[in-house]
């Protein structure tokens, strides 16, 4: 029998990605935080309407039955498990409860400071915490992440697992050219302030979805770097990407700030190699 919610970690099968053998659960469908950046528009639809999966618990714990039971699984990769409706459902934290009793080692992705409520849990289980954060600008984060927490409430966050022993990073994704390609610095300096033991990082790889979206949101930057991509760049697994020098420019720039601060720096889906026990933090895990 296949699995139903739980899901092996498969993004589209791209040769670039480097992460770890994986699960994948995402408790809620479509996102509320509505970034400009995101890709889930281009194949979930009302992508930007979450909603809860029905009777999901009941289905996490039939998949749990099938999968291997040390393998990480991964939450979430195409919705934040910490929408504000998870302030009334709990769905995630039903989640997180299974997992613990079963010594389950998962991760948790998220732009919420809400995944603070569940502190208990996170500080017994076999865990890590990543937050993403790509500006310490509350300027620029409601213009391309609307619906998400400040940048500012997410580190006090961060800061608040560390103390209580969870192992936490950042995933300062995506860096994207003269918007937020300054701050890179000072974001790396936040996040190990506040706790982070590793970075990960990408570029903007945008869509046609993603891509309307960001040049009604910004629309002088999107004049100026259009030709990066549409002229100079290269389109892999349906998104653009900016050409190999500028993306190794922008993520070298990362690795240095990590680098002065004494922690581990991995990419992304960039076909740019880094040396890190693992790209996407995991070995953190306990």
């Amino acid at each position: 029998m296949g699995l139903d919610v739980i899901r092996e970690f498969d993004p589209w099968g791209d040769p670039w990605c480097t992460c770890p053998k994986k699960y994948s659960l995402n408790p809620y469908t479509g996102c509320s935080h509505r970034c400009v950046y995101c890709y889930i528009t281009s194949y979930i639809p009302r992508a930007f309407e979450c909603r809860p999966k029905a009777s999901l618990v009941a289905r996490v714990k039939r998949d749990l039955a099938k999968i291997e039971r040390n393998r990480l699984i991964s939450m979430s990769n195409s919705s934040d498990p910490y929408p504000p409706l998870e302030k009334k459902l709990g769905l995630t934290r039903q989640c997180l409860e299974i997992f613990l009793e079963r010594g389950i080692p998962f991760q948790i992705i998220t732009k919420s400071d809400l995944v603070i409520r569940d502190l208990q849990i996170l500080s017994e289980a076999r865990c890590v915490v990543s937050f993403t954060i790509t500006t310490l600008s509350e300027k620029i984060r409601r213009k391309l992440e609307p619906g998400a927490p400040p940048s500012e409430r997410r580190l006090r966050a961060l800061e608040e697992l560390k103390d209580a022993g969870v192992p936490t990073t950042v995933r300062l994704d995506p860096v994207i050219p003269l918007l937020n390609e300054s701050e890179v610095d000072k974001i790396v300096e936040a996040a190990v302030g506040a706790g982070a033991s590793h970075i990960t990082s990408s570029t903007f790889k945008p869509r046609p979805d993603s891509w309307k979206r960001f040049a009604q949101a910004f629309p002088k930057i999107a004049e100026e770097i259009r030709e990066l991509y549409f002229g100079f760049g290269i389109k892999h697994q349906n998104a653009w990407y900016l050409p190999e020098e500028e993306r190794r420019r922008l993520l070298e720039a990362v690795q240095r700030a990590c680098a002065r601060r004494g922690v581990t720096f991995s990419a992304c889906r960039e076909n740019i190699r880094f040396e890190a026990p693992s790209c996407d933090g995991s070995h953190l895990i306990r």
